[in-house]
This record gives structure tokens, C-alpha cells and sequence, in this order.
């Protein structure tokens, strides 16, 4: 039995979208993984590119809601940012909500002009989901 794992973010625009990239390349035999944001940001093409760099294709995702997911029962919810984690409304049924927060890249990077500054930025927080996910179901104790 898989379990079922949405990573929640403010948009669903890059940490999520890294997560779930990373759970359905790492861990499809064990989880069923989905990502969403409180509100949509669309997809980030820094986030596409470095997990391209590590053989992860999230290039046909798409920046979604939590209404876009209604009716999808999760056995944990994963929010990776603080403000989904403040803001996360409350799942009906079994739905274990556990908060592991990841820096922004995007904001992080905001100020950098130099191309490869801002991708070593992405590229480390990806590492970080990557190594995260890697715990997983584990991690979450289900």
C-alpha cells in the first residue's frame, strides 16, 4: 500500500513541486505523492532546471491548490515553508500534518544578478528535499 503525501507551500511553485519531483522519482514504490500551494505561483523555471540537472523532470507540473486536490484522502501532509505551516487549514480524516520547512530559494535569490549564485542557492535546497525525502514514510511515522 502506497501512502498518499501532499507537500504543501505558499505557492506551489518550487519547494512542493521539488518534493513531489523527488518522492515520485525516489520513492513511487511506497508513496503516492501530490504538491500544492495556498494559493498558485505558477511553475518556478529555476526549480525546473535544477531538478532537470539531477535527472528529475517536473517540467509538466503544474502550480495547484488544495481545491484542485479536494477528495483526495492523505495520510500526512508535509508543509515545507512556514507560511503553509501557519496557515494550514485542518484535513478531515487520518491526515498526519507534519512541518518540515526548507529555506526559499526564491527569495533567496532575489537580489543575486549572477546566474550561477542564484542556481547554487536552488540546487542546495534541492539537495535538502532530496536528502528529506529520502527518509520518507519513515520520517513521518506512519
Amino acid at each position: 500500500m502506497k501512502h498518499k503525501i501532499l507537500f504543501l507551500c505558499t505557492g506551489n511553485s518550487c519547494r512542493s513541486q521539488m518534493a513531489e519531483g523527488w518522492a515520485r522519482h525516489l520513492k513511487a514504490d511506497v508513496l503516492d505523492p501530490y504538491s500544492a500551494g495556498i494559493e498558485t505561483h505558477g511553475l518556478n523555471p529555476h526549480a525546473v532546471r535544477v531538478m532537470a540537472e539531477a535527472g528529475v523532470d517536473i517540467s509538466q507540473h503544474r502550480s495547484q491548490t488544495l481545491d484542485d486536490l479536494a477528495g483526495v484522502e492523505f495520510d500526512a501532509v508535509v508543509t515545507v515553508c512556514a507560511h503553509a505551516h501557519e496557515t494550514c487549514p485542518v484535513f478531515p480524516g487520518r491526515a498526519k500534518v507534519v512541518h518540515h520547512g526548507f529555506d526559499d530559494p526564491p527569495r533567496l535569490a532575489a537580489g543575486l544578478q549572477d546566474e550561477e549564485e542564484k542556481l547554487a542557492i536552488y540546487r542546495r535546497v534541492r539537495d535538502q528535499i532530496r536528502d528529506y525525502v529520502m527518509t520518507l514514510p519513515g520520517g513521518l511515522g506512519l
